[in-house]
């Protein structure tokens, strides 16, 4: 009975992985407008649009290439894999590169 329990509970204590993806950056045209969670997005803030996952999930977004990773809070919905804040797509690729392929591991 205890082997069962701990096997039902485990998964529920360890990172969810999300598929392979690809992360993008919000444009400085939403800066000030509200997100889904109604809080006003700061270009500023680690923050994330996903479009399934739900508001309030913490998930780290690994940039495959480069191994960086960044801790980032889902606050909005977007049509893409993700949607990075700028300064939380800083910390993992320089902006100019636009889109980078990552892993989302949900904590």
């Amino acid at each position: 009975m205890r082997f069962l329990f701990a096997s039902l509970l485990i998964p529920l204590v360890l990172p969810l992985p999300v598929l392979a993806q690809s992360a993008t950056f919000y444009g400085n045209q939403f800066v000030g407008r509200k997100m889904a969670n109604g809080q006003v997005y700061n270009h500023g803030r680690m923050v994330a649009a996903h479009p399934s996952l739900p508001l309030g999930t913490r998930v780290r977004v690994t940039n495959r290439r480069t191994g960086k990773s960044v801790v980032v809070t889902v606050s909005d919905r977007c049509n893409c894999s993700i949607d990075l804040s700028r300064a939380a797509f800083q910390q993992i690729a320089n902006p100019r590169k636009g889109r980078v392929p990552v892993s989302i591991t949900r904590l």
